[in-house]
């Protein structure tokens, strides 16, 4: 048998004789709590814009309403990419669609979408949109780093069988979040947690360019095309079916929002270039 990482441990805390919580749930809340906070204090620095000098930093209430306004449509965006992921299944016993005791969420879907509807509530409540896409660029991509790594505590995101040396395989009854846990196979949500953190170091080296350094969001496309290129490239070590030569159905919607995310970065870099200003003609004309 070939050398791999085996990995025997308890993946649930007990808390009554017939309650448990999965310890990858505690971990996640704990990654989500942390990206909050940065992003609060990235925000608390931001300066807002108005009249004031110096300027305030950006109101950390409206980072709170935005995200529990994006919540419902993590959900909807989550639960929408797993069923059309399994749309075989889901054709047959659609009951199950909104049963959420069977099946899961994805992320490829689940986090635009949660961003469009915090953004749509931030534009109602007069938030700073612009100033707080910029803010949570670094946070988001931290949250999308560290969260994939915590799939390791669960076995949640295993790739394909594999033979290196670094594969993993889980021992125990578990319960473990991908089916043959003990199969040898690619730690493919350990691969995504590298490449987000790399794509993370890329956002921090780009952050002193001056279309980034605006403040303007763009940031924000910037960290999504970045983490759209991570889930491309990690996907062809995925256990789902391919649906359009090697791509998986996850791939397909991470290209896609590779294209939303160059669009609306062009888009904020013609935004903040404006039209020009006509200079004066005439010998007598002050400079501008």
């Amino acid at each position: 048998m070939p050398a791999v990482i085996t990995l025997s441990f308890e993946p649930v805390i007990r808390l009554y004789e017939t309650v448990s919580i999965r310890v990858e749930t505690v971990a996640l809340a704990v990654v989500l709590f942390f990206g909050l906070v940065l992003a609060m204090r990235i925000g608390s620095i931001t300066p807002s814009p108005g009249p004031y000098v110096p300027p305030p930093g950006l109101n950390p209430g409206d980072l709170v309403l935005m995200a529990i306004a994006a919540i419902p449509a993590v959900v909807v965006g989550g639960r929408l990419g797993y069923v059309l992921d399994h749309f075989d299944f889901y054709r047959t016993n659609p009951e199950a669609i909104l049963d959420p005791t069977q099946g899961g969420l994805t992320l490829t879907l689940a986090v635009p979408l949660g961003l469009l509807s915090g953004g749509l509530i931030g534009r109602l409540i007069g938030a700073p949109v612009g100033r707080w896409m910029h803010a949570v660029a670094l946070p988001l991509l931290f949250v999308l780093g560290v969260g994939k790594l915590v799939g390791v505590l669960g076995a949640t995101g295993q790739g394909l069988p594999s033979d290196l040396p670094w594969a993993t395989a889980y021992e125990g009854p578990g319960p473990w979040g991908s089916l043959a846990s003990g199969l040898p196979s690619h730690p493919a949500q350990a691969y995504e947690a590298l490449a987000v953190v790399a794509a993370l170091i890329v956002l921090v080296m780009a952050s002193r360019l001056e279309p980034i350094a605006r403040r303007d969001g763009a940031a924000l496309f910037v960290a999504l095309g970045l983490w759209a290129l991570a889930r491309i490239a990690v996907g062809f070590v995925w256990r789902e079916p391919e649906v359009l030569g090697p791509l998986r159905l996850e791939q397909l919607f991470a290209l896609g929002l590779l294209v939303v995310a160059a669009i609306g970065f062009i888009e904020r870099s013609r935004a903040a270039i404006g039209p020009a200003i006509p200079r004066p003609r005439g010998l007598d004309a002050e400079p501008i």
